[in-house]
């Protein structure tokens, strides 16, 4: 690809690398994340936990948008610490791919960055959570759509790239830019769930719904937040 660029094109790719790094954003850059053919890429999200979301495109011909990356580093940030973190290029096309072959106008985001404490924080509640998780390399996302979810979760599989982890029970799934591989966990070793701020056993048979972990995570965070008042 890189053989096929003109001058005045190399020079442009070279000039929204210096805007990308003047943004502060610390951006992770696959071998293609200036070489896309197709032009403009664009996301629609929602952010589960914070109520934002993001509505446009994200990169065209010449690469990722800087200030397109630097509203996505706020978006995808680890909003139990308020912390942003960096933001892999390779992880948004391969999420734009996937609700491109499945015809998903709008995900909605349950998790993507997360700090190394957060990540530790939830290895102890939530079963499943890898001591290195793709998350804390911002490499990795977990979204749930309003329809066809187990659709698109074959599709982000047949396109044999990073990892797809799927979690019917908890009606989500996680795609990363990572090396490639597939998990299913269908909710039955979650031990705990974290209800009135305490972490109480489930019911037998009982497996927590998204809007249960959300009302977990959101309760971690008032946690973190009366803690850091007192």
């Amino acid at each position: 690809m890189a053989g096929k660029f003109t001058i005045g094109t190399t020079s442009a790719m070279l000039r929204r690398r210096d805007l990308l790094l003047a943004t502060g954003v610390c951006l992770l850059f696959s071998r293609d994340a200036f070489a896309l053919p197709e032009g403009e890429r664009r996301l629609s999200l929602k952010n589960a936990h914070t109520g934002e979301s993001f509505n446009g495109p994200y990169r065209d011909a010449e690469g990722p948008l800087p200030s397109a990356i630097s509203d996505l580093a706020t978006f995808l940030r680890d909003f139990h610490v308020n912390k942003t973190g960096p933001v892999d290029i390779a992880m948004l096309d391969f999420l734009a791919d996937v609700m491109t072959a499945t015809h998903q106008t709008t995900a909605t985001v349950l998790s993507a960055y997360r700090t190394p404490e957060t990540n530790r924080r939830l290895m102890a509640t939530t079963f499943g959570v890898a001591e290195s998780s793709q998350h804390m390399y911002g490499k990795a996302i977990d979204v749930t759509f309003d329809r066809d979810l187990s659709g698109t979760e074959h599709a982000a599989i047949a396109m044999k790239r990073g990892g797809v982890g799927w979690y019917p029970r908890s009606h989500f799934i996680h795609l990363d830019s990572g090396p490639r591989r597939t998990w299913e966990l269908d909710g039955s070793n979650f031990g705990q769930l974290l209800a009135g701020g305490k972490l109480v056993p489930l019911r037998p048979g009982h497996f927590p719904t998204v809007r249960e972990r959300l009302a977990r995570s959101r309760a971690l965070a008032q946690q973190e937040y009366l803690s850091k008042k007192r």
